[in-house]
């Protein structure tokens, strides 16, 4: 009885494979499957000193107004080379002054809270779930996911750039973005106002984000 022709990728069969060429064929192989493994999101962290989300909209044609999230955090799991593998998951906090308005801020945040608009008292919180990444150069992009306001949630989608990638004296990865988007606030049920002030808001982000410490390192 003959050898059966056991075929290995686009080898032919093993018999026509040298003992030696075979062995380094294994080799190679056993160091390439770790490297493939490896490559998985990385967990990042804010960097809250560097960090700036608002939302604007239009004052009844006479200037644009804005508030500032202060409070946020949640996970960020990115994955550069396969963005869709990434996860992005942020919860803010809009209770105890989860906004930054500038001029008049006790008062307007006040409003802010009131069930007017955001009614804190009843939803504390809102809530950002990326469902979607795409890009076709790996620094311009969109990213939509599910904005959650007043228990009713509905899409967004960002426009987002990768402005810098590089590491950080300690050797932990360091990204730059910016993001930009729009939606009309009546749908989360924030229509005070409409239309003198506007229903379309514009939300900013400008972000920069560190690779998470080593759990050891988090610790100390």
């Amino acid at each position: 009885m003959g050898k059966p022709d056991v075929r290995i990728g686009v080898v032919p069969c093993w018999r026509s494979i040298p003992v030696k060429r075979f062995a380094i064929a294994l080799s190679a192989a056993a160091m390439i499957a770790p490297a493939t493994a490896a490559a998985a999101p990385v967990s990042y962290d804010f960097d809250r000193t560097h960090t700036e989300i608002s939302a604007s909209w239009d004052h009844q044609g006479y200037s644009r107004q804005a508030i500032h999230f202060t409070q946020y955090d949640g996970t960020l799991d990115l994955d550069l080379e396969d963005p869709s593998s990434s996860v992005v998951d942020i919860t803010f906090t809009l209770v105890d002054e989860g906004f930054w308005v500038g001029a008049h801020h006790e008062r307007f945040v006040n409003h802010l809270n009131s069930a007017d608009l955001f009614d804190t008292a009843q939803f504390p919180s809102a809530r950002f779930v990326a469902t979607s990444f795409e890009t076709e150069d790996g620094t311009t992009g969109t990213m939509t996911g599910e904005l959650t306001i007043r228990d009713l949630t509905h899409p967004v989608t960002l426009d987002v750039t990768l402005n810098r990638s590089d590491e950080t004296s300690d050797g932990r990865s360091k990204l730059g973005f910016s993001a930009t988007g729009t939606l009309m606030r009546s749908e989360w049920g924030l229509g005070f106002a409409v239309p003198n002030i506007s229903d379309e808001v514009m939300l900013t982000i400008e972000t920069e984000l560190v690779e998470s410490a080593p759990a050891e390192n988090a610790a100390e």
